[in-house]
């Protein structure tokens, strides 16, 4: 959907007199048994052939989104003295990662319709076709409160740092707890609060080495999986058994 929605995007844009030229520290993640997080250092330049032609205050945004996924959220209260689930939301489409950041607070740099157009800002990036608007709004904000604590939705006003209005560049830190698959990042380049640009590119996440060999085991052989697991179980309580009996002599 994201990449749908960039591409009409690209489409409706006028010739452009001011161009996006990106690099990236890093289009590809590992993770590892001992993934702890990581960061991708977005930098670019803005290509121009000429005079700025356009007025305005430049703005930069850049986002990366990962997989998109279905979630239900649930409310729960308090009732005769034990907490129950009382509410719930399903959540059609929201990102299993996404950060949103930019050289100055994103309603100075972009105008409502855009946002609404293009989804960039985080409310909009998480949708609930099915829940009335104050149930969506209520339960939408405590998505990106769980998962803004888990380090999963990030919002960085005034991380893009601009040099000269020529150079930029931003650092979006990765959790530990990120899903695997392909993290769309996409530049948005505003003036007067209009995009004038958009350069979309793609990040791998996948898991390797012994990480990778755990998972495809668990899903293509689960049988084998289990037993590997329930020996692994057995015998390390046999060694600390034997372990605790030694101590006690």
């Amino acid at each position: 959907m994201i990449r749908l929605v960039a591409l009409l995007l690209s489409l409706a844009l006028p010739a452009k007199a001011e161009e996006i030229v990106l690099g990236l520290s890093k289009d590809e993640v590992a993770i590892t048994a001992t993934f702890d997080g990581s960061e991708i250092l977005i930098f670019g330049a803005i290509k121009r052939d000429g005079p700025v032609e356009v007025p305005g205050d430049l703005g930069v945004i850049v986002t990366i989104a990962g997989p998109d996924e279905p979630v239900t959220v649930r409310k729960k209260d308090r009732r005769l003295g034990i907490w129950v689930n009382t509410e719930s939301v399903e959540v059609d489409v929201a990102p299993t990662f996404y950060a949103v950041a930019t050289n100055r607070p994103l309603d100075e740099i972009l105008t409502p319709a855009e946002d609404l157009n293009t989804r960039i800002s985080m409310q909009r990036a998480i949708r609930s076709i099915g829940a009335t608007a104050d149930n969506a709004q209520s339960f939408t904000e405590a998505l990106i409160r769980i998962r803004g604590s888990q380090g999963l939705y990030q919002t960085i006003p005034e991380g893009v740092s601009v040099a000269e209005e020529a150079l930029f560049r931003v650092l979006i830190p990765l959790p530990a707890n990120l899903t695997e698959g392909d993290y769309v990042a996409e530049i948005y380049l505003t003036r007067d609060k209009q995009i004038i640009d958009l350069y979309t590119t793609t990040i791998a996440v996948k898991k390797v080495g012994l990480e990778r060999w755990l998972y495809n085991l668990a899903h293509e052989n689960p049988f084998l999986y289990g037993l590997m697991s329930l020996s692994i179980a057995i015998a390390a309580g046999w060694g600390a058994s034997a372990a605790f009996s030694a101590f006690r002599r």
